[in-house]
């Protein structure tokens, strides 16, 4: 079966999705601080929509009850249950990092073990250090196996075989070299790393590769057999090593979610304090494009109030989202899909 037949996914994370390009950008590609700005922009406009709309002004409900008071004391109470949400979290993603020393020996040597398999599949005496070279390296690795799996059966009687690997060996290297690419410049830390990492499909390699083995086995010398193995061992490394470095980055991105939440909750408290102790209605006086500054004032408190908050869901929305997509390891396809009924399992 070649990729004209539809039913191979797209190479990268974006085209496989079925979310359009601003809704993709919104969950995954943004910066998390401009996430969080435009659903503070979100948040001030709409308040200002409803006290523009509203047919009782809000200095009118001043006097019947105090509006203003209760928002912000359930505002203030909110904020210090989020710093304790905040010293939760980092209690969590710390606990992984603390141990007896018998298992911290265990994770070195799992980690060491790892490493060594990696460089005897990239055939290199020792390998990279950094995350990008470490996975572009094995991204290249798993280019010259399939390569060499290529050049295994170019000289077998199966035309179809042949076909078929010069057209599984041609996908995989051109997906290979623009997953490279992007993994030149990018920095651990960033989304670029995973982002590159995620980009690779590797599971549906590791699919189309045991369909040509299952579909072709009389025709398989020992040659072939031993390139295949090669290359599949290498996408499997390349599964393992994607796994590690995404649950670094979801670590990674759970401290600076903490600290980002530190960050504007002190301020934020400043301000909701503020506006229970000493915010007086009666004080001011005068409206601004047709609205109360009495609504500005609360709408710009209001807004600055909830930005721990807008900052939590703009970091959850890309760790869910991450994780949804990845929850499987190896050749399945959890998301929607019609392509289980047009595989010809042959």
């Amino acid at each position: 079966m070649s990729e004209s037949d539809g039913t191979q996914p797209g190479d990268t994370m974006a085209e496989r999705s079925e979310d359009p390009t601003w809704k993709y950008w919104l969950l995954l590609g943004a910066n998390r601080w401009v996430v969080a700005g435009a659903l503070m922009l979100f948040v001030f406009v709409g308040l200002l929509a409803v006290a523009r709309f509203s047919p009782v002004s809000l200095r009118a409900l001043t006097g019947v009850k105090d509006p203003v008071q209760t928002l912000f004391q359930a505002l203030t109470t909110a904020l210090i249950t989020g710093v304790t949400l905040v010293v939760t979290i980092n209690s969590l993603v710390l606990s992984q990092e603390l141990g007896a020393v018998e298992d911290q020996r265990k994770r070195l040597d799992g980690a060491l073990e790892f490493r060594s398999d990696i460089e005897e599949s990239i055939d290199a005496p020792i390998s990279p250090p950094e995350p990008s070279s470490f996975v572009r390296a094995i991204v290249a690795s798993s280019e010259d196996r399939a390569t060499d799996f290529c050049q295994a059966v170019s000289d077998s009687q199966d035309e179809e075989l042949r076909e078929r690997v010069d057209d599984f060996v041609d996908n995989l290297t051109t997906h290979a070299d623009s997953i490279r690419d992007e993994l030149a410049d990018a920095q651990f830390g960033t989304y670029d790393v995973v982002k590159a990492a995620l980009d690779y499909n590797y599971s549906w390699k590791i699919f189309r590769a045991r369909r040509i083995r299952n579909a072709h086995a009389d025709s398989f010398t020992d040659e072939a057999q031993a390139a295949y193995d090669d290359l599949l061992e290498s996408l499997k490394l390349f599964g393992l090593a994607r796994e590690h470095f995404k649950t670094l980055y979801f670590q990674w991105e759970l401290i600076n979610l903490s600290r980002a939440m530190m960050y504007v909750a002190v301020p934020a408290l400043v301000v909701t304090m503020s506006m229970i102790l000493f915010f007086e209605p009666s004080a001011v006086t005068g409206s601004l494009l047709g609205l109360d500054y009495m609504v500005w004032i609360v709408a710009v408190a209001a807004t600055v109030a909830v930005m721990p908050f807008l900052l939590l869901i703009a970091f959850i929305l890309r760790i869910a989202t991450m994780a949804k997509r990845t929850l499987a390891i190896g050749p399945f396809i959890l998301r929607e899909s019609s392509r289980g009924e047009e595989i010809d399992w042959e």
